[in-house]
């Protein structure tokens, strides 16, 4: 079958998502959560934006109770990039291989974090340079090829390729859940990957390079502003493509590991399923992923502000255009601001115990009613 020449938002979906939708949260599902919050045994609006992560999660189930966020399951997932070459970080693309051997031997900060908070890991080669790795318990291998092409000369990957990783990346969130899993987490791993995402911001978002831009893994002023000129270079090399819709873009200057966690994110929507975003580059896959199916938004979490400087324009930008979708009045505003920048989904696994929490307050708290509390009369105004 030819691919047609545009993936404006909604065609695209139905696309490559055949027989799939995303089901819309619904105002009356948020209105009924705070209602029933505001009937347990505490004061109004005590519990804050825990309340609103309630009433949120709510919402994604339809209202349907009890609230099911457990087992959560966490997804990192790997790529190399051909603008590695240009060198844009200070380490060399060998770390990226290095790392995935580090998560396959349970050395990593993700390794650590999700045993400590009950997460399920599993790392998924979307297309590391060297090869396919030997077979492990922990890894699922989803290959695309042996790293992405350098996007200022040119795509980063065909179009076939980005389809082919936006299904798999569906795929693993689609099996996920039939074998139980009730929320998903995404982080990445991938030396180069956050030059990339500079590029999905500014080509899905407007931003400019030199305000997307940042030191990722460490880098200093010059090598900052060397990435800010060959993301400019890519836009300006890919810019027809760019122009024709949000996964023409995703191939131009994304990852195989970007598109994989993008389609995962829309995979989980489909399922109903809490979407755990973790930092500057599983954002730049939310962003795509929000033009390519806007009811995303009703689903993702952004569980932390990164310390990466472009990530809090990006938000504020994608900010504007999610909310008609996501029923939240805090949205953009991410769970928790603890300076990280490490990628690997760490973010999004110290959110989780907060997203177990909000659950466990519609799931377990008694009503004032059940209770025998006397509520006050402002209360019941309230």
């Amino acid at each position: 079958m030819d691919t047609p020449p545009s993936s404006p938002a909604g065609d695209a979906f139905a696309r490559l998502f055949p027989g799939e939708s995303i089901r819309p949260v619904v105002p009356a599902d948020l209105a009924a959560a705070r209602a029933y919050l505001d009937s347990l045994t505490k004061p109004v609006g005590s519990l804050g934006r825990l309340e609103h992560l309630a009433a949120r999660l709510w919402a994604m189930a339809g209202g349907a109770r009890p609230l099911a966020v457990e087992p959560g399951l966490m997804l990192t997932v790997a790529g190399d990039h051909g603008i590695a070459r240009q060198a844009v970080s200070p380490f060399p693309q060998a770390v990226t291989r290095q790392m995935v051997a580090n998560f396959l031997a349970g050395g990593a900060a993700i390794n650590a974090l999700c045993r400590c908070n009950g997460l399920e890991l599993r790392v998924v080669d979307a297309g590391c340079a060297g090869g396919p790795f030997a077979a492990h318990p922990l890894l699922l291998d989803r290959r695309q090829g042996d790293g992405t092409a350098d996007m200022s000369e040119g795509p980063a990957m065909s179009l076939a390729t980005c389809e082919a990783a936006l299904r798999a990346g569906f795929a693993l969130a689609r099996d996920a859940r039939e074998r139980g899993s009730r929320c998903l987490g995404l982080g990445e791993m991938g030396i180069a990957n956050s030059t990339a995402a500079t590029a999905l911001y500014c080509a899905l978002l407007d931003l400019a390079p030199d305000e997307a831009a940042g030191p990722g893994a460490g880098a200093e002023p010059a090598r900052v502003a060397r990435k800010a000129r060959l993301v400019a270079q890519a836009l300006s090399v890919n810019a027809d493509a760019v122009a024709r819709g949000p996964v023409e873009s995703l191939a131009a200057l994304g990852g195989f590991e970007i598109a994989v966690m993008c389609g995962a994110m829309l995979g989980a929507a489909a399922r109903g399923m809490p979407v755990l975003v973790d930092g500057f580059i599983s954002t730049a896959a939310c962003a795509a992923a929000l033009a390519i199916a806007p009811q995303l938004a009703g689903y993702a979490i952004l569980t932390h502000v990164s310390a990466e400087p472009g990530h809090a324009r990006a938000v504020k930008r994608m900010t504007e255009r999610a909310a008609p979708h996501a029923g939240a009045p805090d949205w953009g505003l991410p769970l928790l601001a603890l300076g990280l920048r490490l990628g690997e989904g760490t973010g999004a696994a110290l959110a989780w115990p907060l997203v177990r929490s909000a659950a466990a307050i519609c799931n377990e708290m008694a009503t004032m009613g059940d209770a025998g509390v006397s509520a006050t009369e402002k209360d019941r105004i309230s």
